[in-house]
C-alpha cells in the first residue's frame, strides 16, 4: 500500500488538532483553582498544593519529553503519539473522580507524560514531513493553533467551574476524538537507519551547542513569566474585582487567543526578520503586557494587558522551533525538540515556585510589575547583541 502523503489536508488537520492538547493542557482547571482552593481548605498547605495541581503535569513533561524524544529516534513516530494521546483521555479526566488532591496529582502527573509524548512527537512530524518556508508557516500554524485550543479549553473550563470545579477535567476526554484520525492518517516518515546510525556518530561535532542552550534557557525564561497568567490571574482578578471563574477563564483564554493571532504572523514577520529581531520584539511586547497587568485596576485594562502579553509569547514557540529544526541534525531531532519541550514545561512547572513567595512579599500586581521589568530589560539586552551584530 502507497503510504498517505503528509501534504494533504486529513494529515495537517490530525496535526493540529493533536496540537491543541499541548501548550495550555495544565491551565484547562486554571479557573477551577479558587473553588478547588476551598474544597481542600483543611489540607495543610493548599495554596501550595492546589497551584501544584495547575503546574505538576508541567514538572513531568519537563521529565518525560527526552524519553519521548529518544524513543520516536529510534523507534518511529506514530505509535507513541497514539498511545500518548489514548493516556491523556485517561489521566487527564481522572480528577472529576478522584477526591483526595495526592490521588488527583498523581493524576496530573500521568497528563504530564502523555502531553511529553504529544509535544514532541507532533512537533518532530511537522518537521519530518515539511521543509523550508513550508516548515516555518505549518509551525506557525501549529502555535495559533495551540493558542486557539487554549482559548476554547479555556473558556469551556471557566464555564464549567462555576457549575462545579471538577467538571473542567472532563475535556480532557475531547483527546479520544483524535485518537482514531492519528491511527488512521499519519504516515509513519521513512526512515534510512543506516543514515541515522551514521549521523549519530557525528552528531556531537554538528550540533550547535551554543545556539542550543541559548534557546532552552530562553524557553525556561519565558514560560516562568507567562506562566504566572493561568498560576496568578484567577486570583489577581478575584482580589481586584472579585470575579469569578468564567471570567477569568475568559480573561486567560484572550491571552491565548492573542497567541494564536501573532502566531500567524510568524511566516511573514521571518520573511522580513532575523531570529533575533522576532525574540526582541517578543520580550518587548510581554514586558509591555505585563507592565499594564501591573497598573490596571479594572478587568478591562487587565484584559488588554494579557492581550498584549499574548501577542509575544505568540512569536516564541515557532520561532524556537524553526530555528531549531532548520539548525540542527535530522537524526537527532526528535532529542532536540524533546529538550526543548522539557525546558518549555520546566518553566511553567518553577513558575509558582517563584511568583508565589513573591506575590506575598510585594503583592500580584508589583510581581506582575517586575516581571514585565525583566522581559524588557531582556528585550534591551537582545537588542544590544543584534546591534553588536551589525557593527561587525
Amino acid at each position: 500500500m502507497k503510504p498517505r502523503s503528509p501534504d494533504t489536508f486529513l494529515v495537517k488537520a490530525t496535526l493540529l488538532l493533536a496540537s491543541t492538547l499541548t501548550v495550555m493542557a495544565g491551565a484547562t482547571i486554571a479557573p477551577s483553582l479558587p473553588a478547588m482552593r476551598q474544597h481542600f481548605a483543611a489540607v495543610s498547605n493548599a495554596d501550595y498544593w492546589v497551584r501544584l495541581v495547575l503546574t505538576a503535569p508541567a514538572l513531568f513533561i519537563a521529565i518525560g519529553a527526552p524519553v519521548a524524544g529518544i524513543a520516536i529516534d529510534r523507534f518511529g513516530r506514530k505509535g507513541l503519539l497514539g498511545l500518548s494521546v489514548f493516556l491523556y483521555g485517561f489521566a487527564g479526566s481522572s480528577g472529576f473522580l478522584l477526591d483526595q488532591i495526592g490521588l488527583i496529582l498523581l493524576g496530573r502527573m500521568l497528563l504530564g507524560f502523555s502531553v511529553a509524548g504529544i509535544m514532541t512527537t507532533a512537533t518532530t512530524l511537522i518537521a519530518d514531513y515539511y521543509i523550508g518556508a513550508a516548515r516555518s508557516q505549518f509551525l506557525g500554524l501549529q502555535a495559533a493553533f495551540m493558542g486557539f485550543g487554549g482559548m476554547i479549553f479555556l473558556t469551556l473550563g471557566g464555564y464549567l467551574a462555576d457549575r462545579n470545579w471538577r467538571q473542567p477535567f472532563l475535556i480532557y476526554l475531547m483527546a479520544w476524538l483524535i485518537l482514531p484520525l492519528i491511527l488512521l492518517v499519519l504516515p509513519e516518515p521513512d526512515r534510512d537507519k543506516d543514515a541515522v546510525q551514521q549521523a549519530g556518530a557525528i552528531a556531537s561535532e554538528a550540533v550547535p551547542w551554543t545556539l542550543l542552550l541559548t534557546t532552552y534557557g530562553i524557553a525556561l525564561l519565558t514560560q516562568i513569566v507567562f506562566y504566572m497568567i493561568p498560576v496568578q490571574i484567577p486570583f489577581y482578578l478575584q482580589q481586584l474585582m472579585g470575579a469569578n471563574a468564567s471570567q477569568s477563564g475568559l480573561a486567560i483564554a484572550l491571552a491565548t487567543l492573542a497567541t494564536s493571532i501573532s502566531a500567524l504572523s510568524y511566516q511573514r514577520l521571518k520573511a522580513r526578520f532575523t531570529f533575533t529581531n522576532i525574540y526582541a520584539i517578543a520580550f518587548g511586547l510581554m514586558g509591555i503586557g505585563y507592565l499594564v497587568i501591573s497598573f490596571a485596576r479594572t478587568y478591562e485594562i487587565v484584559l488588554i494587558g494579557l492581550a498584549i502579553a499574548g501577542l509575544g509569547v505568540g512569536l516564541l514557540m515557532p520561532n524556537m522551533n524553526v530555528c531549531l529544526t532548520s539548525s540542527t541534525p535530522a537524526s537527532l531531532r526528535g532529542r532536540i525538540l524533546g529538550g526543548l519541550t522539557t525546558s518549555f514545561f520546566l518553566g511553567q512547572f518553577t513558575s509558582p515556585f517563584v511568583s508565589q513567595p513573591l506575590s506575598q512579599w510585594v503583592g500580584l500586581g508589583t510581581t506582575y510589575g517586575l516581571a514585565g521589568g525583566l522581559m524588557l530589560a531582556t528585550a534591551a539586552i537582545t537588542c544590544g547583541v543584534i546591534f553588536r551584530s551589525h557593527l561587525t
